[in-house]
């Protein structure tokens, strides 16, 4: 892929959940962030991007491969404001909701799921997560109000 100067494109971002749990990409896959602008090309396969100011802590040169043309498809678009991006590229996905629960009965044993609304993605993008792992990972997504408690107890 090339591009020329003053084309403007985004970078990418990889969630570090889609490298720490499951190992692969898919349900959470990369993000690209921006668009910036291209101000020169460096050798044959790389670009100088012009970051803005939160972002001046990272090399602006970018290879190929980490660049998407900007065609103008806003639902793409991430605001670096809301998402730490780390020197690697990276960022932590975080849950912010559990919007569902379901129940499945596996011949011997039931497998609990929870829907999760993630901090980054949009509501078309929640993912079915074990019960089990959410709870032990985001431990405060699962802890009931005072007066939810007080119901639950007294029944």
């Amino acid at each position: 892929m090339e591009f020329r100067v003053d084309n403007w494109v985004f970078l990418k971002v990889s969630s570090m959940k889609d490298v720490m749990i499951f190992n692969k990409k898919g349900k959470l896959s990369p993000r690209y962030i921006g668009p910036y602008k291209i101000i020169r090309r460096v050798g044959q396969v790389a670009y100088e991007l012009d970051l803005p100011s939160n972002l001046k802590s990272l090399y602006p040169v970018f290879h190929v491969s980490m660049l998407h043309k900007y065609i103008g498809d806003l639902s793409r678009i991430v605001l670096v404001d809301n998402v730490q991006v780390t020197e690697r590229l990276s960022y932590e996905e975080a849950p912010i909701a559990i919007v569902d629960r379901q129940v499945r009965r596996l011949r011997t044993k039931d497998v609990v799921s929870v829907k999760v609304l993630w901090r980054n993605k949009n509501v078309e993008e929640m993912t079915w997560e074990a019960e089990e792992d959410m709870k032990y990972r985001y431990p405060h997504l699962f802890l009931l109000p005072k007066e939810d408690q007080t119901k639950h107890h007294s029944l």
